[in-house]
């Protein structure tokens, strides 16, 4: 894969889990990463793995679901670095685990708000400036192999990625021929604190029911996700647009 030297990456979500090894990721391949979250301490966090490996980054604290803040995302990683290379727009939250006859309504819009409003605002700004300079740029969403599958008691989050492909596709269309890529990545079950939140990773019976549901027979981990990103914002994938990889170890097989 070849060297993002003297390019620019932006990526939500990234105090923690993918987000966080994404981000890395792209520092380690020589981009200048703007690192942005709710969660101020992660962020933080993220920035100083970076700047402690020879990286360049810097934080800002976003709240995806806020299209001002979004904008000054973009507009921050330009006034710092000049323009703005790659998105991968990851922010994201789990939801409720209830059937769609009991789901709460304010829950319901809270994650619509943050995994699918959220990703359309990122989007927005994201693509509108890389349109304006040469070379264009790739955007990478974060969907989920919940993006194409159904999945009980978490109609919320489904709802939401299944948007995000749709957003996706839509904006690849748009962008075909102005310089812009627009992917997605759709990972499997991927051992991340937001996994842990929910026990699964914590509780045994259900952790080895969860990985017997890849052909793998194991859960994925954020390394193998941020390689998949990466690959989707390099050269090696110029002809890649409107995709959604799945990173999930064979679960969408069965």
């Amino acid at each position: 894969m070849g060297s993002f030297t003297d390019t620019v990456a932006a990526v939500t979500g990234s105090g923690s889990g993918i987000g966080r090894t994404t981000a890395i990721e792209f520092a380690d391949r020589g981009a200048s990463v703007l690192v942005t979250d709710v969660d101020v301490d992660g962020g933080e966090e993220t920035v100083a793995q970076i700047e402690d490996a020879g990286g360049e980054a810097r934080f800002l604290e976003v709240d995806v679901t806020d299209p001002d803040a979004t904008q000054e995302m973009v507009d921050v990683a330009v006034e710092a670095y000049g323009r703005l290379d790659y998105a991968f727009n990851n922010a994201g939250i789990g939801g409720a685990q209830t059937p769609v006859t009991e789901y709460d309504s304010d829950d319901w819009r809270s994650v619509i708000d943050v995994n699918l409003v959220g990703v359309f605002n990122c989007m927005k700004p994201e693509i509108a400036q890389m349109q304006t300079q040469d070379g264009g740029g790739v955007v990478v969403n974060n969907s989920s192999i919940l993006g194409q599958v159904g999945f009980e008691a978490s109609s919320g989050y489904v709802a939401a990625k299944h948007g995000v492909l749709g957003l996706t596709k839509t904006a690849a269309l748009e962008n075909g021929e102005t310089g812009v890529r627009v992917n997605a990545v759709c990972p499997g079950f991927i051992e991340t604190p937001l996994l842990e939140s929910g026990g699964i990773t914590s509780d045994p019976e259900m952790r080895k029911q969860i990985e017997g549901l890849h052909a793998m027979n194991r859960l994925g981990t954020p390394q193998e996700v941020a390689d998949a990103v990466c690959w989707l914002c390099d050269d090696e994938a110029s002809f890649v647009t409107g995709e959604a990889l799945g990173v999930e170890g064979g679960y969408l097989s069965r």
